[in-house]
């Protein structure tokens, strides 16, 4: 153990400095399409706690691939996941993350994730896609 502290301390200085920084990951916009496994992530939650945790699944998902503390929620993506009720959630949803610039002045973070609902037929061969932001 102390022959690494010494080795890693000895070795990162003369690194480049990119090497020792990590990525900062929420200096750019960009938008991503995912599958999100909402089967597995409520699996064992009681009946009555199963869409508002499919939400706060998708919500900590997105703040996990983004980067970004603030998430919030489109209409649309509510309504799928709540479209059967509350102990009806669907196994699997498709949703946009779109990291955006916040346009508020006095906000605590600079970006924030607005996540939407994409509609498709099948889950089966879909992998994340990066769109392009316009």
């Amino acid at each position: 153990a102390l022959l690494s502290r010494v080795l890693l301390h000895v070795c990162l200085p003369n690194m480049p400095k990119d090497a020792t920084k990590k990525r900062n990951a929420t200096a750019d916009v960009v938008s991503r399409v995912y599958t999100v496994n909402l089967h597995k992530r409520i699996h064992g939650v009681g009946f009555k706690k199963r869409a508002p945790r499919a939400i706060n699944e998708i919500k900590k998902f997105a703040t996990k691939a983004m980067g970004t503390k603030d998430v919030r929620i489109d209409q649309s993506l509510n309504k799928a996941v709540w479209a059967h009720g509350i102990k009806n959630v669907p196994f699997r949803i498709r949703v946009k993350l779109s990291r955006k610039r916040n346009e508020d002045e006095d906000a605590k973070d600079k970006l924030y994730t607005h996540v939407t609902h994409v509609n498709v037929a099948t889950f089966k061969g879909l992998q994340t896609v990066n769109d392009v932001e316009a």
